[in-house]
């Protein structure tokens, strides 16, 4: 049964994947959620898109880690009087993904992204929250087509997995839309260490897509057909019509672009 009626709440991923990440480092912060953007922390532009979208409800934040999350005054005060729930990051994204979804109501709509989303905007959520609740699917995630991408920042370097219908990138939002949709936090977690690796990424769905795709004639939908015969799930995409829904701030040069994208605005 999908959960249409409710509000999503929102899952907001903030830890840093490793020591040491080269755009905290970069910044002179203790994490990358805490790196400015325009002179405003990555992961407050998140909270605000989230907080203005009328889609979501409430925002579970997960991470940073409590000195972290202290360094930041405005960000301490969202989670001591309660506007925003945080709870203590996990030691991988899936991992903190699956902790954060165990702790909601099963009867809520959960949308999942992350702090380094420091382009979203209330436009954009609501586009992918609203294109969620009209699929008949139990997990969606959003995309962007490359060529849309390549058009609009001809520059930026993105993470692309080409199939026959085209090239797509990730765009760091997830919706959960049923109860039993939470089951695919634990099959993310087969794919987590291999994000960066298209084809190690591919092989989870079985060697007949993986042929598929080596061979060039692997489809958008054949890869979630495929995906959702293994998690026994309805897997589905939502394809965002806007390239910054694509761009995230994963190395320096994607936070100098975002940068400049936003000083432009």
């Amino acid at each position: 049964m999908k959960l249409n009626d409710q509000p999503f709440t929102a899952i907001i991923l903030a830890a840093d994947r490793k020591l040491d990440d080269p755009v905290a480092q970069a910044a002179q912060v203790s994490c990358k959620a805490l790196t400015p953007v325009c002179g405003r922390a990555m992961v407050l532009r998140v909270l605000d898109a989230l907080g203005e979208a009328r889609q979501v409800g409430a925002r579970v934040l997960v991470g940073p880690d409590v000195c972290s999350l202290e360094e930041n005054e405005e960000l301490s005060t969202l989670v001591r009087t309660g506007e925003v729930s945080w709870l203590t990051p996990q030691a991988t994204p899936s991992s903190s993904a699956l902790t954060a979804l165990q702790s909601l109501p099963a009867d809520v709509p959960v949308l999942v992204t992350t702090a380094d989303h420091a382009l979203l905007t209330a436009k954009m959520v609501d586009h992918f929250c609203e294109m969620a609740r009209s699929s008949d699917c139990d997990v969606l995630a959003g995309v962007a087509r490359f060529d849309l991408i390549a058009q609009t920042f001809p520059d930026a370097k993105r993470t692309v997995t080409n199939l026959k219908d085209g090239g797509y990138c990730g765009c760091n939002l997830f919706a959960f839309m049923t109860p039993q949709a939470r089951v695919a936090a634990d099959f993310w977690r087969k794919v987590e260490n291999e994000r960066k690796k298209p084809l190690r990424v591919i092989k989870v769905l079985g060697w007949m897509t993986v042929l598929r795709y080596l061979l060039g004639i692997l489809t958008l939908q054949q890869a979630l057909a495929s995906l959702s015969k293994r998690m026994r799930l309805q897997a589905g995409v939502v394809q965002m019509p806007f390239a910054e829904a694509a761009v995230d701030v994963d190395k320096v040069d994607d936070w100098l672009l975002v940068e400049s994208i936003l000083a432009k605005r």
